[in-house]
């Protein structure tokens, strides 16, 4: 029966120092009750203290049952431990072995202990443990589970011995401990001079040939530098970042330019610390930059006269912590004729610039700092959003946009300040909140129309109020473009109306005539989740909602292909039957009283051939809530065609990420909602 065990660790301390501590251990340590004695049975020396191996023989309490102790009819075990300490190479190899019942179980231990191929100031640790048991008196099992548990316990404390000797060298003054050099009057050995050989290595040293040895990054990762640029991390994240970056020096791809510590840092956050996942992003975020030229965007690109003249975004000072603020007045964007102008790869490119202008706008922040700053803000001003920003091909190229950027761009968006959010916010947040990456979601907060006299106010938490721009009640004029509509003159794509023409063309295909809903076309854009149904006239469409959650909302988002329909929200107390006729509504039915069991949420919506509406409402009770259309025609081209989608953002998600937007659906009058054509 084998059991093997294997931990590695990284310790925040030089070898030198640790080596120092690790021999206070001994005989015994209050950390380790278990270890009853330590005898030295030989210590031997190299004549210029270079090396030292001391043998032991250690008497440990059995940590076992009552019972388990008396039938193998022993209080203590013996274990024999060979040190090996070479202060000249920094290294400390150790090995244990049982005495006690050697022949029936055999317990192999070994540790390293060694400095840091990159940082002097850490020290690593390895450990691998073998358990072979032949026969132990027919407790095979339990004797492996005893040994597992005490290798873990071993493990655990390691960290915790060597931290109470350091500190107890601390007290006594000790805060430095001298790497060894040979004497003066010593002739080198072999090992000294193997010694000497790394340590040229490690510095850089340049050989006969002018090639300098050794691949050390060209900044240290020491604890000023780490304070200075990466700011607080733990021992552990510290070692994964260097962890990290060594993967990428040996890596076999041609990365001709290594990633800075705050970009290998944003990415390790960005996979909660998971070194190869990041690894791997990193690695494919690199070989796109090489292939996009984006390491020259800055100096190359061309800002379009339209972006000059129509774009409503731009850099504005900084906030409390050294952030870069970006001002984007989403709400006065012409998105359609952006796209129309410069098309989804000049949308995508200048906002690759932004995010590379932002990278640079942070490391000048630091350095003028000189305290850590790794992120920028955003401040997006929402007055004017209405839903022809929701317009599908423009929702496409946001998407695509937050894809690379967040794929790109790990961690660089520190916070996100959105502000004058109007009613209709809920629909644009729901279809591009499942797009953003949890954490970078977790940074936004949210100023709604209602509060506007409060605004200012928040805002100067995270701002400085002479820099709280004029068009948000501040005194400071910004540079940034009010934005408004793009003159159709400048329009030069269209590839756009393409392919709007050929999703009708294929929803067209996705209708099966008999008024039912199918999937069509658009599904490949909305993952599925937009139906089609065909009405003759006077036929009705119901969705029902079986709403159990209070003060969640729902969102809706249709188009009338062909045809006229209207379009009334309804709200029934009472249980609904199961819908047998296609053109009898429920509230045809003779037990069915408007103002007694059900009302009309939403005032009736006249709904014409083409137009797309859009809204919203806030779920005020626990009943059936009726998405209602009905055809009153049909033209020759046949019957009345709907294209539908509706969600529901949940109390939960509405309560925690838009808290200051509930006041903005405050009732379940027409107020509460908000459609748009």
């Amino acid at each position: 029966m084998g059991c093997p065990g294997a931990n590695t660790v990284r310790l925040k301390l030089s070898i030198c120092a640790f080596l120092q501590a690790y021999e206070r251990r001994f005989p015994t340590c209050p950390q380790m009750p278990i270890v009853l004695d330590c005898e030295i049975i030989s210590d031997e020396a190299a004549e210029d203290g270079s090396q030292r191996n001391t043998k032991r023989r250690c008497t440990l309490a059995v940590d076992a049952p009552y019972i388990f102790k008396k039938l193998i009819g022993v209080e203590v075990v013996y274990f024999l431990q060979n040190n090996f300490l070479d202060w000249a190479n920094r290294t400390l190899n150790i090995e244990a072995v049982n005495e006690s019942f050697s022949s029936r179980i055999e317990i192999f231990e070994r540790c390293r202990y060694y400095a840091h191929p990159d940082n002097p100031d850490w020290t690593c640790f390895d450990q691998t443990a073998t358990l072979d048991i032949k026969n132990f008196f027919g407790f095979e099992h339990s004797m492996e589970k005893m040994g597992m548990k005490q290798y873990t316990q071993t493990t655990l404390k390691g960290k915790e011995i060597i931290e109470y000797f350091i500190n107890e060298l601390k007290a006594e003054g000790i805060t430095e401990v001298d790497r060894w050099k040979p004497p003066a009057d010593a002739a080198a050995s072999s090992i000294s001079r193997q010694s000497s050989k790394d340590m040229e290595q490690e510095n850089g040293i340049a050989d006969v040939n002018g090639v300098k040895r050794g691949s050390k990054p060209e900044i240290l990762l020491d604890g000023d530098f780490i304070a200075k640029h990466l700011g607080q991390l733990t021992p552990m994240q510290e070692s994964k970042l260097l962890e990290l970056r060594k993967m990428l020096e040996d890596c076999e791809e041609d990365l001709s330019k290594l990633p800075s510590y705050q970009t290998i840092l944003r990415f390790l956050r960005a996979r909660d610390w998971h070194v190869s996942q990041a690894l791997s992003v990193l690695k494919d975020s690199l070989k796109w930059r090489k292939e996009n030229s984006i390491d020259d965007l800055l100096d190359d690109y061309k800002t379009p006269a339209v972006v000059t003249e129509h774009f409503p975004g731009g850099w504005h000072h900084y906030d409390k912590d050294g952030r870069p603020i970006y001002i984007l007045r989403l709400g006065h964007m012409d998105v359609k004729g952006l796209l129309k102008s410069i098309g989804t790869e000049g949308l995508l490119k200048l906002s690759l610039h932004i995010c590379e202008e932002g990278v640079e706008k942070i490391k000048q922040s630091s350095e003028s700092l000189g305290t850590p700053v790794l992120d920028w803000c955003l401040l997006v001003d929402l007055d004017g959003l209405s839903m022809r920003h929701l317009w599908r091909p423009g929702v496409k190229a946001l998407l695509s946009i937050i894809e690379c950027v967040e794929s790109n761009y790990p961690e660089t968006m520190g916070r996100v300040l959105v502000v004058q959010a109007p009613r209709v916010f809920p629909i644009a947040w729901t279809i591009v909140s499942a797009f953003i990456n949890d954490n970078t979601r977790s940074k936004f907060i949210f100023y709604g129309v209602a509060d506007a006299n409060t605004m200012k106010e928040g805002l100067e938490q995270y701002i400085d109020s002479e820099l709280i721009p004029d068009f948000l009640g501040g005194t400071c004029k910004t540079l940034v473009h009010e934005g408004g509509l793009i003159p159709k003159t400048l329009y030069k794509m269209n590839s756009l109306e393409e392919d709007e023409q050929a999703e009708q063309a294929q929803q067209n295909k996705g209708t099966n005539g008999h008024g039912r809903a199918t999937n069509n076309g658009l599904n490949s854009d909305h993952h599925g989740l937009y139906k089609t149904v065909e009405l003759k006239t006077g036929y009705i469409h119901e969705v029902v909602i079986r709403n159990a959650d209070v003060k969640s909302v729902l969102t809706w988002d249709f188009d009338v292909i062909r045809g006229d329909l209207h379009f009334t929200l309804y709200r029934v107390t009472k249980d609904l039957p199961q819908q047998q006729d296609a053109a009898v509504s429920f509230f045809d039915l003779n037990d069915f009283s408007e103002g007694v069991n059900y009302f009309k949420e939403e005032t009736t919506l006249i709904c014409h051939h083409k137009e797309s509406v859009q809204g919203s409402h806030v779920m005020n009770y626990k009943n059936n809530y009726v998405l209602h259309w009905f055809s009153p025609s049909c033209g020759a081209e046949g019957p009345t065609q709907l294209n539908y989608f509706y969600e529901i953002l949940s109390s939960a998600n509405y309560k925690g990420s838009m808290t200051s937007l509930q006041s903005g659906f405050s009732s379940n009058s027409a107020t509460s909602s908000c459609q748009s054509r």
